[in-house]
């Protein structure tokens, strides 16, 4: 089946603001075995909230079970409103691509983040097909276009109070929620969860992976040296990306050849706020074995080293077969 591009929204509000409350709305075209609506909360980076189309029921944390549901059912409830919205919204701008067959993608991320010297942000944005297409200009109240496709959009949004409603929205619901979900999440948002470490190569590869798992919160570095001096060159870090667990991973690869391998001390070098020190894996000393080379934390929460995702600055591409995605375990459900 055709590969479906998915724009996965990660804004750097996340790590930018000392906390962050974001909102990803996906709308796709039927016909693949994919919800054609998607709604996923989400706190400081971590999943609290996922509806889809299929299921038709509102998933949550457990810990928001135990408190005023108020304004959670407000945000769920919103969330099913908007999902005939977005059919009418991808079936227009399908037309004005010409895009009459084929998988398609409508997203919307909306979000706000709050620093603890009470500095405020705000965004939202819209995308087709894994490409920027229209995002909110807060000050200006109009709406920048991407591509010449989106103008027409632009002009037709500006003629509205759409952006008055945004700007209402993440200035006022929006950082009431964000505070008062910090606050309720906060035995979560406060753990600290040490990463498992690893190093991995195919035998047939020259690329040696660095990989951290299972780690919380969301912030980690994981960098490289060579005979002890920073190394920058040839080397590519991944974004972070969500486990299962509401834990995070991490992968930075090293690209090289097998002489430079022999000839020079490589170490990878990962630091977390869960750490007393920082971890140090040397490439010289791994042992193959089936093609991976491993270094391991002793009591690390193991989690899986790939998950498919949805999550809500920079966008990141993500190219995926289409499967049936589950949001995690410990989520409940919401009638």
């Amino acid at each position: 089946m055709k590969s479906l591009l998915l724009l996965i929204f990660t804004l750097h509000l996340t790590s930018a603001a000392n906390h962050s409350l974001q909102f990803l709305l996906t709308g796709i075209t039927p016909r693949i075995n994919f919800p054609d609506f998607t709604a996923v909360t989400q706190l400081d980076g971590l999943q609290i909230g996922y509806y889809d189309s299929n299921s038709n029921e509102i998933r949550k944390v457990a810990w928001i079970n135990t408190v005023n549901e108020d304004p959670w059912n407000l945000i769920m409830e919103d969330a099913r409103r908007y999902q005939e919205a977005f059919n009418l919204s991808i079936a227009t701008v399908t037309r004005r691509f010409n895009h009459t067959e084929g998988n398609h993608t409508w997203q919307w991320t909306i979000g706000c983040g709050l620093h603890d010297d009470g500095t405020k942000r705000g965004y939202s944005r819209y995308g087709y097909d894994g490409e920027d297409f229209l995002s909110l200009d807060l000050n200006a109240l109009t709406w920048t276009a991407a591509n010449a496709k989106a103008v027409t959009t632009k002009r037709e949004w500006e003629k509205t109070d759409k952006a008055k409603g945004h700007k209402k929205f993440l200035e006022n619901d929006c950082m009431q929620w964000l505070k008062e979900f910090v606050e309720l999440g906060k035995a979560t948002l406060e753990r600290k969860v040490p990463p498992e470490v690893s190093l991995f190569q195919k035998v047939s590869s020259s690329s040696v992976v660095c990989h951290a798992t299972g780690f919380f919160p969301k912030v980690v570095n994981i960098s490289w040296q060579k005979n002890g001096e920073d190394l920058h060159e040839d080397v590519k870090l991944r974004e972070t990306l969500p486990n299962q667990d509401g834990t995070f991973q991490k992968r930075s690869v090293l690209t090289v050849s097998p002489e430079e391998l022999k000839r020079h001390d490589y170490t990878c070098i990962i630091q977390h706020s869960s750490l007393e020190k920082e971890v140090v894996l040397l490439v010289s000393e791994r042992r193959v074995s089936g093609g991976i080379l491993t270094g391991i934390i002793v009591g690390a929460v193991v989690t899986a080293l790939l998950v498919i995702i949805i999550c809500v600055g920079v966008f990141v591409w993500m190219k995926k077969k289409s499967s049936d995605y589950q949001p995690p375990a410990n989520f409940k459900n919401s009638h």
